[in-house]
């Protein structure tokens, strides 16, 4: 029978936690949520031979078991409930050779949960450039543990770590301390009261104010007296039990790390001069945003353009080859073009991940960080916040999910509700299809993409709009709160490529097949609604064939004009045109309104809403965007996709709550429908707004 093996990894933030998981899960990894509450959960699996199966959990980063953010309390939580089925067999502590001080505090307070542990010191080969040198079985013999000496950047030291948590049950459960020394009376009436429980554990217990989810109150019935003690108490044992640590971390040390600070190579601080510079550190952050902006543009052309040829030609070919009828119909306009207005964005989504990907894995973006804490202080808001602001360019979803770091609650609060201005990742393919139609593809000073400014310039106002929401918000929401900023700036390194390439396959696929299933299914409800229709739509040829006897057409005019009529009365168009004068002032048609709310499922299902649209009796093999650019004004004349129109899109676009699971998950977070409601009001008003008059303005 095949041995099966729960193995948590555990770590302060920045210590390669991750790099360690992708080395043991590579690609066969998931992300989903911890049972009831919205941390992100990863989790992978890995085979050691054949008969060792390993189920390796990614655990949020921390600094200790004195949980302060929401996130921490997740780690708490596992340790200390054996019923749960992800309860770690053992435990890996992954420590960062440059900070083993810190690192160690966590550590033993694992090891004094009877948990079998093993400490991973990653960054093994910068050893030798820092001239650090350890005495690793010294180490082992005070720590009680064993040690595994591993590179993620070299793939160094991995065989090792395979090999002991194979052999976990032969590593010892010691305690590294006494930490009842404490207050041994304190711990002794604990002992009394519960002869029967490890002391630490209880400790734990009455010191965290987390939900523990199965574990055994019947046993703990008396810890309420305990946590109803003075909390000043607690709190001051709680800081001489760190004292202590860091007492017995420290001599521990001196015996076993040495570090020649003389022959040290460090070009960090001549770096940190520079990036975090009160005027340079914003150029360079602006001349870096400018610089993916511009390749995402102009690295994607040719693999979208291939994309949006070979969806064309794939509609073509279902339209000739399948036997004639309902379902192929449906195939070919409906499942197709709705899947291909998806796919074609692949290449730009994959380039944006492997950016942000990079600035990540480098250390930058804890400088960005540090960096934007004055400007995002002066907002109500704390450095801390750019996180979710950030993270919101991929999707707003992990993004309010991150604002958990924030232990402030007004701050928090705040963030959650102006993240959404961000520019995520589901809006790119809407403003990259409007951009391409109305913006010209010319060159600015001969070296700069216009269509790449506009993008840009579409993101700098998603975050402006946040930043001046959260000016406002802070001004309204009568919280009183107080809190300070702190950071770690990590080391810089350069990117892993195997962590940036798992990245980018799995945060694509998780927007493509994400996505994917909404797509499908609102254009398969979108085909049936284009494709059938009450009245005369079913008398269509008969009244084209009336209406234009007098003139010469030809059978394809006609067909064109039967098809451009069961559209209109079909039961998509009674919608589009009930709807149309709602969005008329803003330059949109009814097939626009169409797409407007459908997206409210989830704004990227526009495009595919309009490609879904466009394709139905279509028979020529145009692309989606030649169909929009083909569209006339019914009122004015002219492209309907016009200079006017398409910015009063884009200005929709940017400031609308158009996304059904972003504000499933504002209110999860906040445990209220209220923000979330207000959210979706109030910027759908601003949207609607600012597209009027820019429309009314421009037109």
């Amino acid at each position: 029978m095949a041995k099966h093996i729960n193995v948590a990894l555990i770590g302060n933030p920045n210590t390669g936690k991750t790099s360690v998981f992708n080395r043991l899960t590579g690609l066969n990894q998931k992300v989903g949520n911890y049972p009831g509450i919205t941390v992100e959960k990863k989790q992978g699996s890995c085979k050691f031979g054949r008969a060792c199966k390993v189920h390796v959990l990614d655990l949020p980063g921390t600094y200790s078991l004195n949980a302060s953010s929401l996130d921490e309390n997740v780690v708490i939580e596992l340790l200390l409930n054996k019923n749960d089925k992800d309860f770690p067999d053992v435990a890996v502590v992954v420590a960062d050779v440059e900070n083993l001080k810190r690192n160690l505090l966590l550590f033993t307070q694992i090891k004094d949960l009877g948990i079998p542990t093993i400490l991973a010191i990653n960054m093994s080969d910068r050893m030798k450039r820092k001239a650090i040198t350890l005495d690793v079985p010294l180490l082992e013999e005070k720590l009680q543990t064993k040690i595994a000496l591993i590179s993620s950047r070299k793939n160094l030291g991995f065989d090792h770590l395979k090999e002991l948590i194979e052999g976990y049950n032969k590593l010892s459960t010691k305690p590294c301390l006494n930490a009842s020394r404490i207050s041994p009376e304190y711990f002794n009436r604990l002992r009394k009261a519960f002869p029967n429980q490890d002391l630490y554990k209880l400790w734990l217990v009455i010191t965290q104010d987390v939900n523990f989810g199965k574990l055994d109150r019947n046993e703990l019935k008396g810890v309420v007296s305990f946590k109803t003690e003075s909390v000043s108490n607690l709190k001051r044992l709680q800081q001489k039990e760190t004292i202590i640590r860091y007492q017995f971390i420290n001599e521990t040390l001196k015996e076993t790390l040495h570090i020649d600070t003389a022959n040290a190579k460090d070009l960090r601080s001549r770096l940190d001069r520079v990036l975090t510079h009160k005027v340079w550190g914003y150029v360079i952050f602006f001349g870096i945003l400018l610089l993916i902006f511009q390749a995402i543009f102009d690295w994607s052309e040719y693999p979208m353009d291939f994309i949006d040829r070979s969806f064309a030609s794939m509609s073509e070919w279902a339209k000739t080859t399948l036997p004639a009828g309902d379902f192929s119909n449906l195939i070919a306009e409906g499942i197709i073009p709705g899947l291909g207005g998806i796919v074609i964005f692949i290449p730009q989504i994959a380039f944006l991940f492997l950016f942000i990907s990079i600035l990540e894995e480098t250390g930058y973006m804890s400088r960005v960080v540090f960096l934007m804490d004055k400007l995002m202080r002066r907002f109500g808001l704390s450095g801390k916040s750019v996180v979710p602001l950030v993270a919101g360019t991929a999707c707003a979803i992990p993004a309010i999910m991150a604002t958990r770091n924030i232990e402030n609650w007004k701050e928090r609060l705040i963030t959650i509700l102006v993240t959404p201005f961000t520019t995520c990742s589901a809006r790119l393919p809407v403003y990259l299809i409007i951009i391409a139609l109305v913006i010209p593809d010319t060159r600015v000073l001969g070296i700069f993409s216009l269509q790449g400014l506009t993008l840009m310039f579409m993101y700098i106002l998603g975050f402006g709009a946040a930043i001046f929401s959260a000016y406002i918000l802070d001004k309204i929401l009568k919280i009183r709160s107080r809190s300070f900023f702190v950071v770690e700036m990590p080391n810089y390194k350069l990117p892993l490529p195997k962590n940036v390439i798992i990245t980018v396959i799995e945060k694509t696929k998780a927007f493509v097949f994400g996505a994917g299933k909404i797509i499908l299914a609102i254009s398969i409800i979108l085909w049936v609604l284009a494709s059938y229709g009450p009245g005369n739509f079913n008398n269509a040829e008969e009244i084209i064939k009336t209406e234009y006897a007098s003139q010469n057409l030809t059978e394809e005019e006609i067909d064109m004009h039967v098809d451009s009529y069961k559209l209109e009365h079909s039961y998509i168009g009674h919608i589009g045109h009930a709807i149309e004068p709602a969005v008329r002032p803003l330059g949109y048609d009814w097939k626009i309104g169409i797409a407007l709310v459908s997206s409210f499922a989830a704004r990227e299902v526009f495009v595919g809403t309009l490609a879904t649209i466009y394709s139905v009796g279509s028979d020529d093999e145009q692309t989606i965007k030649s169909r929009m650019a083909a569209e006339v004004n019914p009122v004015l004349g002219g492209p309907l996709f016009n200079f006017a129109s398409g910015v009063s899109l884009l200005l929709f676009y940017a400031f609308a709550m158009q996304c059904m699971s972003t504000l499933a998950i504002v209110k999860r977070e906040t445990n209220s429908w209220k923000w979330p409601m207000w959210q979706l009001v109030v910027m759908t008003v601003i949207a609607y707004v600012v597209s009027l008059a820019a429309y009314q303005f421009l037109k």
